[in-house]
């Protein structure tokens, strides 16, 4: 049997967002931590909200926006929430 692929982790943000630069070094930092324990380390994939209209309206008022596995965060800020999100969509930690 295999494992299905990991879901990329979606940040929705823009490139004048102080918030969204701070939640990049999180992520960045978390997924360099995840990878050197031997957990399971989704692709990071970052989509600039300003190239797509659809996303503009959708995530403006609420960037930076974290998604996972279906799950979704608005105006990520906390290391811990995000710690979380991994934990329970990639290492099925009960929420």
């Amino acid at each position: 049997m295999t494992d299905a692929p990991l879901p990329d982790l979606i940040l929705y943000g823009r490139a004048d967002c102080g918030l969204c630069v701070e939640a990049r070094s999180m992520i960045g930092a978390l997924l360099a931590e995840r990878a050197s324990r031997g957990f399971k380390t989704p692709t990071l994939v970052e989509r600039d909200i300003d190239t797509d209209a659809d996303w503009q309206r959708t995530y403006f008022a609420t960037i930076p926006v974290v998604e996972l596995g279906g799950r979704r965060l608005e105006t990520v800020t906390s290391l811990g929430k995000l710690r979380r999100l991994l934990a329970e969509q990639l290492d099925g930690v009960p929420a």
